[in-house]
């Protein structure tokens, strides 16, 4: 199993400090099946700056002692850019490291609050360059929350999108649980990944959820976002259905109806 958005790198951003940490975290994605992770520290979320180049070094270096303590996971590059105006012009000056570093996909991380006027230009910009963008963890953002058409037209447009595990779980609270189902029945997520921060409250969670997506939808569902994973690192096109736009009840004269 792949892990494609995880902060497993020591001392880059909040996730692990120490490489003990990073150790930890390590071993207890192996007990959970996973065989490879994509290492995703923060950038230019007004906390972080990491560039490709200290990436790509935290990445060798994290392998190598991996290895020297035979611990069987693979780290691979990538990257969580937050959205801002300049990014396409860092990824072409070196800044900015696509998914495992081929060239193809990239990963967008919106504010928590909103999004920004600017994004479906953006992306159109960043797909018009022959990249992919994927924005992670859409179920919380609190205005996608609040009017999913905006993710729909996004995706419609040829974005693709991550659900955390933790959310399709149940972790970060009912609403955002409920809001990660609604786009997984619309066709418009493609991905699961953990997010992981470190082992305690922000561990990887990959196998609850997709247990609990097998549940649900069956184990056809589980192979797709697995599948994609791979798909993902290998450089290749994701598998994925029509989107379709959430459906959401609404309270009319006291009663409850679904819009059309």
């Amino acid at each position: 199993m792949i892990d494609i958005h995880c902060h497993i790198l020591p001392d880059i951003d909040d996730g692990p400090q120490t490489l003990r940490e990073s150790m930890e975290m390590a071993k207890l994605a192996v007990q959970e099946g996973i065989t490879s992770i994509i290492a995703t520290p923060h950038h230019k979320n007004g906390s972080y700056e990491n560039t490709k180049r200290v990436i790509l070094q935290k990445v060798e270096e994290l392998n190598t002692i991996l290895q020297m303590g035979a611990v069987p996971l693979q780290i691979l590059p990538g990257q969580e850019p937050r959205i801002y105006g300049e990014l396409l012009e860092d990824y072409k000056d070196g800044e900015i490291v696509t998914v495992n570093a081929n060239g193809k996909h990239l990963f967008i991380e919106l504010p928590s609050g909103h999004v920004p006027r600017y994004t479906e230009q953006l992306l159109y910009d960043i797909q018009m360059n022959d990249l992919t963008p994927i924005i992670v963890h859409p179920e919380r953002n609190a205005e996608l929350m609040q009017n999913p058409d905006i993710l729909y037209e996004l995706v419609k447009k040829g974005a693709l999108t991550q659900l955390t595990a933790s959310s399709v779980a149940g972790y970060f609270g009912k609403s955002i649980k409920k809001f990660s189902l609604q786009l997984i029945e619309a066709n418009l997520t493609h991905f699961i990944a953990s997010d992981a921060h470190n082992v305690s409250n922000r561990s990887f969670k990959i196998t609850e959820a997709l247990d609990e997506i097998e549940k649900k939808y069956g184990v056809d569902m589980v192979y797709l976002f697995t599948e994609n994973a791979e798909l993902l690192v290998e450089g290749k096109t994701p598998y994925k259905e029509k989107p379709e736009k959430v459906k959401r009840k609404k309270k009319i004269l006291g009663l409850f109806n679904f819009n059309k």
